[in-house]
């Protein structure tokens, strides 16, 4: 079972339904010390899914605590504003 996202406040995004990511998966993707959500979208067209709460499929911060073989083993994740539009915000570097 994936690691869901309990939040994202990035009101811009397609996959955004009231604060709820309503994508399949996310995919954090980012540099070294940065984690961007690499599923956001803005283009100003709502898609997703319908009452579905987004996992995370996969990560590509290796260096993350919370990453366990590109996989997020974080209790929840939140997605919200930082250095990027979409940033990973429960991202911590071991």
């Amino acid at each position: 079972m994936s690691t869901q996202v309990a939040e994202c406040s990035v009101a811009s995004c397609s996959f955004n339904d009231h604060s709820h990511c309503n994508a399949a998966a996310i995919t954090v993707g980012g540099e070294e010390d940065h984690a961007a959500c690499a599923t956001f979208i803005d283009i100003g067209v709502h898609g997703g899914l319908p009452k579905v709460l987004a996992g995370v499929g996969a990560c590509q911060r290796t260096e993350c605590a919370h990453n366990d073989h590109l996989m997020c083993n974080a209790p929840e994740v939140r997605v919200g504003p930082g250095p990027d539009n979409a940033d990973c915000l429960t991202y911590s570097h071991r």
